[in-house]
This record gives structure tokens, C-alpha cells and sequence, in this order.
């Protein structure tokens, strides 16, 4: 349907509805924060939930529009929720507040599951933990290899990055492992790396470094639990692929 729009005391008839760039130019029904306070946040997709931060759009898109093509360049949801400083600086619209906003989401995220990692046993939510190293490894450009230290209950004591670069067993040294374990008086250990291309299969090299830490690790009474391999999109468990 058309609409008239009006240009020095005349009117001109255009194809579609005016472009609509905020939340208050939208109908009411379709406000994300109306329809987040009537249903609740699980009722809203993800692009409705990036556009109550975001809050208007640019030249061109509404805010929907906008953080419909934010996710699109981001690879999801979960591609803004491990993107970079650099990543958002280079998505036209944003702006630095939004940035900086975003950011701040982001970084309360890890912070909320780091908490909830603290105070209940890691088995207690295998899916949060893969959540967790998702959110500080999958995105990275470059391989790293990082630990989740536990204590006696199975609770996050620190996830701490030890190593980066090509992981084999000649770049991971057990011994490091072995003396941060020691000092953190952890009791088990979560093994974690990502894969920057993307394939979370595991390589035989990253079996026989598992294998070697394993050993070491027993040594002085500290268990291995599992290994995640990490990846934009997910997470793969040793243990449940009885690697462990």
C-alpha cells in the first residue's frame, strides 16, 4: 500500500510505508521491549533482542532491519557474542556507544556464567561449560590452548589461556600445566583449544596431548575430566566421545 507524502504544500504518493528507524515509529505490537514485558525475553527472535540495545536504526534500515544485518555479518547470535572490538568497529552503524554497549552485554555474559561456574559443580551443567570456553576461545583468529582449573567440589576455581600458537606436544609443555595446578590447589582440570577453521573433530595430535597431560597430571593426583574442542558454533566433548 502507498502513502502520501507531503513536499512544499503538495503531495507526492510513494510505493510502501515511510521508513521506520526507531522503536517509537514501530506499532505498538511490534515494539520488541512492549512485546519483551507482555510475553517475556524468550518470546522475542534474536534480531528483536539486539534491536532493544541498539534502539534506532541508520540511513536506509530501522532498527529491525538493522539488527537483522548486524547478526547476518556476525554469523548469528553467537558470532556477536564472541566478536571483537575490531570485529564491531567494522559493522556500518555502530557506532561507538553501541559498541560500547554491546561490549558491556557480552562482557557481563562471561561474567555470569564464570559465577555460575564458581558456585556449582561443572557436571552440574556440561552445556554451560561449553557455553562458557565457546564464548572465550571460539572467536579467536589464532589457536590457543586453555585450562578450566576445578576444586575438590568440581567448581571453577580459574580458566586461565597457557599456551597459543600450533598446539602438539612440543608447544604444550605438561610441566607448566603441572605448576599452575599445583599453585591454584586445583584437584581436577577441564582441558580446553579452539580450531579456527571451524572443524571441531579432534586431530590424533590432540589426542596423544591429552594423553601426555593425562599422565603428567596424575603424577601429582590431579584428575583430567574432559578436553573441549572449540569452534565458532559449538564445542566437542572427549568425554563424551569416551577419549577420556
Amino acid at each position: 500500500m502507498g502513502y502520501l507524502k507531503r513536499e512544499n504544500d503538495n503531495f507526492r504518493f510513494e510505493n510502501g510505508p515511510p521508513e521506520k528507524k526507531t522503536m517509537k515509529d514501530l506499532p505498538a505490537a511490534l515494539r520488541p521491549r512492549e512485546k519483551l514485558l507482555a510475553l517475556g525475553p524468550a518470546a522475542l527472535a534474536d534480531a528483536e533482542l539486539l534491536a532493544l540495545l541498539l534502539r534506532t536504526g541508520m540511513k536506509g534500515l530501522g532498527v529491525l532491519q538493522m539488527a537483522e544485518k548486524v547478526l547476518s555479518d556476525l554469523g548469528g547470535l553467537s558470532g556477536l557474542l564472541q566478536a571483537q572490538p575490531a570485529q564491531l568497529k567494522g559493522v556500518k552503524g555502530l557506532g561507538p556507544a553501541k559498541r560500547a554497549e554491546l561490549l558491556a552485554v557480552m562482557e557481563m555474559a562471561r561474567r555470569s556464567m564464570s559465577g555460575e561456574l564458581k558456585m556449582q559443580p561443572v557436571f552440574s551443567s556440561p552445556q554451560l561449560v561449553k557455553d562458557y570456553v565457546q564464548m572465550q576461545l571460539g572467536h579467536l583468529p589464532h589457536e590457543v590452548f586453555a585450562v578450566l582449573f576445578l576444586d575438590a567440589q568440581h567448581r571453577l576455581i580459574a580458566c586461565e589461556e597457557l599456551f597459543r600458537g600450533t598446539l602438539t606436544q612440543t608447544s604444550v609443555y605438561p610441566r607448566e600445566v603441572v605448576k599452575r595446578a599445583l599453585e591454584l590447589n586445583a584437584a581436577s582440570l577441564i582441558l580446553a583449544h579452539n580450531h579456527p577453521s571451524g572443524l571441531l573433530e579432534p586431530s590424533r595430535a590432540d589426542e596423544l596431548l591429552t594423553q601426555t597431560l593425562k599422565s603428567s597430571l596424575n603424577l601429582v593426583d590431579v584428575r583430567v575430566l574432559d578436553h573441549l574442542v572449540v569452534g565458532r558454533t559449538g564445542a566437542l566433548s572427549f568425554a563424551e566421545r569416551g577419549l577420556i
